[in-house]
């Protein structure tokens, strides 16, 4: 019986874990071509800064709420406005304070100056990194992987103890580390001196974002809690995404969300399908207190 138990699947709360956080993904960046388009640059990053403002009030709140699903959702969203006003908008703000110049692929595919700028963040990310894996036991795979491959059996030596636990700051890190590192990752493969557009390289990488993606989705099937099913929902979908990202800038499907002033009936849909399905999930979460 416990077997069974074990190996159960959860698709019902799976499936609105992971719709859930995908379609974060085109809202915000339909929301950053909105507010680029139609505000005024002065007003546009004030704005951005308020913003990542209040998804850093959002986080830090969240270490003060009770329960696991609650300051999952309160590091979630925190975590997108975070990102998004002060990463995403503040690169933007600083490529075109200084001149930063789009790049343009053999496919037409217009790289942004901000993302242009993400590769040089790559000792920051590094140092990130080197924190996690030789100062903190995590529940992250890749991290727990490479931890017992650089150290072997004196794993439990090197690290010891976790970091305290704060639900909020553990989705809130998920979120932003993972966007991070994809972007990074990215780049460098769109880079002409690394690898380039036009490599196979770039289609491995996208094939084996898609494959792993399926195989954490399995995982995510076995998480009964709310709160850690849609932590890996975070995870698997921020994986999911790399070969969105790739097959949209070989012109292999249009990006709508790039130009949602053009597709206001899909953009309007995918709200209205987020919305519901982030009330269903905030009601089945909810509806007792901490129902795992």
């Amino acid at each position: 019986m416990q077997n069974t138990v074990h190996h159960r699947h959860h698709w019902g709360r799976t499936i609105a874990s992971f719709l859930l956080v995908l379609f974060t993904m085109p809202l915000g960046h339909a929301l950053m071509m909105i507010m680029g388009k139609f505000m005024d640059p002065v007003a546009l990053h004030y704005a951005a800064f308020l913003m990542g403002l209040v998804g850093f009030i959002i986080v830090v709140a969240g270490v003060f709420v009770k329960g696991d699903t609650r300051q999952t959702i309160y590091g979630l969203f925190g975590g997108l406005l975070f990102w998004t006003g002060w990463v995403e908008f503040l690169f933007q703000y600083y490529a075109r304070r200084y001149g930063t110049q789009p790049e343009t692929t053999p496919w037409g595919h217009v790289t942004q100056p901000e993302y242009l700028l993400m590769p040089m963040t790559f000792g920051l990310w590094m140092m990130v990194m080197t924190l996690y894996i030789f100062c903190t036991r995590t529940g992250c795979c890749f991290i727990n992987w490479c931890q017992h491959h650089l150290f072997g059996h004196r794993c439990s030596d090197i690290v010891a103890r976790p970091m305290t636990r704060h639900t909020a700051i553990v989705t809130f890190m998920e979120l932003n580390v993972m966007t991070w590192t994809t972007y990074i990752l990215l780049m460098f493969c769109y880079d002409g001196r690394f690898i380039g557009d036009d490599s196979p390289i770039v289609t491995i990488v996208g094939a084996g974002c898609l494959v792993a993606s399926a195989f954490m989705f399995r995982k995510e099937l076995r998480l009964p809690a709310w709160g850690a099913n849609i932590r890996m929902a975070i995870a698997t979908v921020i994986v999911f995404w790399c070969p969105v990202e790739i097959m949209a800038r070989q012109h292999l499907f249009t990006e709508i969300w790039i130009q949602p002033e053009k597709y206001v009936p899909q953009m309007v849909t995918i709200l209205i399908a987020f919305i519901i399905v982030l009330v269903y999930v905030l009601w089945a979460a909810f509806r007792k207190p901490e129902n795992h």
